[in-house]
């Protein structure tokens, strides 16, 4: 039976003035299926991500996204002057901006006892679970993810990496995760896409088994460090 498709991109080119940034590219998302999306800066994944999110609509070739989209940046842009719980539902409208509905998201994210926080007294780490609840309570068919960790310490992206696993595997929306991190792609993702020259150069496809460890990826990890162009693995 066929999958069914949240996402298609077909033919999709993206041009700033003379540059173009990305280039015919085709791009499918399943439902409940979770795709990263690694390349160089500059290569275009954050580009692509933004007309996904119909932020960027001057493009030419096909986009269609079926259902809710709701996105997490890197960095989480909460309104300092309204407390934890307000940002969760910002942008619902009026009749939606419901405390409840903000709690069960904080509770997913495992922040229930900082509805009523101010932004600035949160932790970096704690400031992007709000993001990611402000996401989540759309309840979205399409899941955009920018790089969401990057600023993160080293532990503090380990355990936000799981969460979102967990609340992926929960609620299974398609997801995109556009990120810099070889290791985070391979942990999370079905299928790992390495884009380069506006194109999408290759594409690995992962066993569906969950947890992975990193030591079993190793001739994958490989492959997709050569696709980015690192020959030199032993220090990657």
């Amino acid at each position: 039976m066929a999958r069914e498709l949240i996402a298609r991109v077909g033919g999709l080119t993206k041009r700033f003035g003379d540059r173009v940034v990305l280039s015919e590219v085709d791009l499918d998302i399943g439902r409940g299926e979770f795709v990263a999306l690694l390349g160089r800066s500059g290569s275009g994944k954050s580009t692509l991500l933004k007309i996904l999110a119909g932020l960027d609509r001057a493009v030419e070739g096909q986009v269609r996204v079926t259902g809710t989209v709701s996105v997490a940046f890197q960095q989480p842009r909460l309104l300092p002057w309204r407390r934890v719980w307000r940002n969760v539902v910002l942008g619902l409208g009026e009749h939606n901006r419901d405390r409840d509905l903000a709690g069960r998201a904080l509770s997913e994210v495992r922040l229930a006892t900082h509805a009523d926080a101010w932004p600035r007294t949160l932790s970096g780490g704690e400031a992007q679970r709000v993001s990611l609840a402000r996401a989540l309570v759309r309840e979205p068919d399409l899941l955009l993810l920018d790089e969401p960790f990057g600023a993160l310490d080293a532990l503090t992206r380990l355990a936000m990496q799981g969460l979102v696993e967990d609340l992926w595997q929960e609620h299974r929306p398609g997801v995109l995760l556009v990120t810099h991190d070889v290791d985070e792609a391979l942990v999370l993702a079905d299928r790992v896409l390495v884009l380069g020259d506006g194109h999408i150069l290759a594409e690995h496809v992962l066993a569906p088994s969950r947890p992975r460890r990193l030591g079993d990826l190793l001739d994958v990890r490989a492959a997709v460090l050569t696709d980015l162009g690192v020959t030199d693995h032993a220090l990657a």
